[in-house]
C-alpha cells in the first residue's frame, strides 16, 4: 500500500535518509525543511514521488496553515514523521546559552507539538494514520551538558505515549523512536557550532548507527499490521550501552 508521508527536517541526515528509503519503497513523501536548495536537490534526485515543501516548524502560523497549503492530491497525509530537531552546546547548565535553550524548545517541543496538532485531526477523521516521533536515548539517560536537549526529548517520548492514550480505539498509531549514537548527520556539527573537528571526535573509535539505520526502523514500524502499535523503540549501536550512575568521591 502506497502511503503519503510528511517528513520534517528532510533536507539532510535522518530526514533525507527516511525520504530516500520510503520513496524507494513506493511511497510518496512531502519533504519539509527550511533549506530550499537542499530540498530542491532531493527532489531532483527522487523525482515526482517527492514534494519539496519549504517550512520552518518553529513558525506556528505556517504550520497551522500547512494542511490547506499542500497541493491538491497531497493533503491526506497518512504518516507524519516528526524528525526536525537539534542539540546546541554541551556546556553545564549554569554556563549554557539561554538562546540555545529557547531554540531547542522551540524546535524539539513546540515545533513537534504544532506539527502534530495540524495533521492529527485529519488522521482521526479518516480513522487511519501514523505519527512517528524521533526522540533520543537522551530522553531517558542523562549526561553532563544534556540538560535542555534531554528534557526536550523526554517531552517527545511522554507526549507520544499520551497521544496513544487519547487515540486508544482508533486506527491512528503513534511510535516514539529513541536513537542513541548516530553518525553521518549534521547533529554534532550543529551542536558544536560548526566545529567539524570536535564533532568528529564524538564518533572517534566507534561504529555508530547511521541515518539509514533510522530510516530502516521507520520503514519497519510503518510496515507492521495496521492493528499493531510500537509504542517505543530504543536503538543503540553495539559499541554503546547505558552505564552506571555517576558517583563523585572525595579524594
Amino acid at each position: 500500500m502506497s502511503l503519503t508521508v510528511l517528513v520534517t527536517g528532510a533536507s539532510a541526515g535522518f530526514g533525507a535518509a527516511i525520504a530516500r528509503r520510503l520513496v524507494g519503497e513506493g511511497h510518496r513523501v512531502i519533504a519539509c525543511a527550511r533549506r530550499k536548495d537542499r530540498l530542491a536537490a532531493l527532489g531532483g534526485e527522487l523525482g515526482n514521488a517527492l514534494l519539496p515543501f519549504t517550512l520552518d516548524v518553529t513558525d506556528g502560523d505556517a504550520v497551522a496553515a500547512l494542511p490547506e497549503a499542500l497541493p491538491a492530491g497531497w493533503r491526506e497525509v497518512d504518516v507524519l514523521v516528526n524528525n526536525a530537531g537539534l542539540a546546541l552546546g554541551l556546556d553545564p547548565a549554569w554556563k549554557a546559552s539561554l538562546a540555545d535553550w529557547d531554540t531547542m524548545v522551540a524546535t524539539n517541543v513546540s515545533g513537534l507539538m504544532h506539527m502534530t496538532r495540524a495533521l492529527l485531526p485529519g488522521m482521526v477523521a479518516r480513522d487511519r494514520g501514523h505519527v512517528v516521533n524521533i526522540s533520543s536515548t537522551a530522553a531517558l539517560y542523562p549526561y553532563p551538558g544534556g540538560h535542555v536537549y534531554g528534557a526536550s526529548k523526554a517531552f517527545v517520548t511522554q507526549f507520544s505515549l499520551n497521544l496513544r492514550a487519547d487515540l486508544v480505539g482508533s486506527a491512528v498509531r503513534v511510535t516514539d523512536l529513541e536513537p542513541g549514537l548516530v553518525g553521518g548527520s549534521e547533529f554534532s556539527t550543529v551542536r558544536f557550532g560548526g566545529d567539524a573537528t570536535r564533532a568528529a571526535g564524538v564518533y572517534a573509535g566507534t561504529t555508530p548507527l547511521s541515518p539509514e539505520d533510522i530510516a530502516a526502523a521507520v520503514s519497519w514500524v510503518l510496515g507492521l499490521p495496521a492493528h499493531m502499535n510500537v509504542n517505543r523503540m530504543e536503538l543503540m549501536p553495539t559499541c554503546q550501552a547505558s552505564g552506571p550512575l555517576a558517583i563523585k568521591r572525595q579524594g
